[in-house]
């Protein structure tokens, strides 16, 4: 109820589930089947491709365009009559880059009929709206909601409202999805704190400004430090930041930062070996993560002198 007063939407269109990851999963054990095929995106979220795989679905992966971004006309074209969804993360995990509303549009209108003559299935993970809704392109996918049956969005209390403990997500659909995943989900899979906790969330708003401008001045600190450095990185619309680990490979300067106190991921997983990614984090946790950075790069340029 709160969250349909909160978006004004229909209780008809709105769904939970015990983190997002519970929801992809109710989505591929609901939709999913031996001989389909779902379509993602390389260097995405990897939980799609397990859930694929999952239901003995086959994974057609598409490479991502220059800059990390989803490649949402090659995704379409790789939509067969086999394809039952496609996952668009929106903004991306691990890159924090983002499709544009005229990409978006474009890219639901272009995705072709299957095989039951019927559009596939396009989830839109929105985990990480809230960091990105002020960007002026950014597209808010409830304003596709009604003239696309075929589309499923979710979101999650786990990234600005700070409750991953909680493990409550939410999604949005139309009536009919709505109620074929209400029949398939565990009847109790989101506890009564959770709710409590979601509830009081949904409608905290100075949790969500404090957040943003949090993770704003925090990102462009990290940038100023990582073009002094002169290292790569990723402009990114969550609340982290990719950046090139060259000349170590990820996972040496994940084992280094770690050494020194510091917890970065590495992107192996992701099929980014030379890249890691850090959590924007509060002011002196940034500082400190750059401290160690420079502290770890300078053993590099003494050991190059020498």
């Amino acid at each position: 109820k709160g969250l349909s007063e909160h978006y004004g939407l229909s209780v008809g269109n709105i769904f939970t589930g015990a983190g997002g990851d519970e929801i992809i999963e109710l989505i591929a054990k609901l939709f999913f089947n031996k001989e389909e095929e779902v379509v993602i995106s390389r260097h995405s979220f990897i939980r799609y491709e397990m859930a694929a795989k999952l239901m003995g679905s086959k994974a057609i992966v598409v490479a991502m365009k220059e800059g990390f971004k989803h490649d949402l006309t090659g995704m379409a074209k790789a939509c067969t009559e086999k394809t039952k969804a496609v996952f668009v993360t929106n903004p991306n995990n691990p890159t924090g880059t983002y499709s544009t509303k005229e990409e978006l549009c474009k890219f639901l209108k272009d995705i072709p009929l299957n095989k039951a003559g019927l559009k596939p299935i396009v989830v839109l993970d929105e985990a990480y709206f809230e960091y990105a809704f002020l960007e002026e392109d950014y597209p808010n996918g409830l304003d596709f909601l009604k003239e696309n049956s075929n589309l499923i969005i979710f979101r999650t209390f786990s990234k600005i409202y700070g409750l991953a403990g909680l493990r409550v997500a939410y999604g949005f659909a139309s009536e009919e999805i709505v109620d074929y995943i209400e029949r398939t989900r565990p009847p109790f899979n989101v506890n009564r704190l959770a709710q409590i906790g979601g509830t009081a969330a949904i409608e905290d708003n100075e949790q969500v400004v404090k957040s943003l401008e949090l993770v704003n001045e925090g990102k462009e600190y990290l940038y100023k430090e990582f073009r002094d450095l002169e290292i790569e990185y990723i402009k990114s619309a969550g609340n982290f930041i990719l950046f090139n680990s060259s000349p170590y490979k990820g996972k040496e300067l994940f084992d280094a930062l770690v050494r020194e106190g510091v917890i970065i991921r590495a992107m192996d997983e992701y099929e980014l070996p030379d890249w890691v990614r850090v959590t924007i984090g509060l002011c002196e946790e940034n500082e400190l993560f750059i401290d160690k950075l420079k502290k770890i790069f300078s053993r590099i340029r003494i050991s190059n002198k020498e």
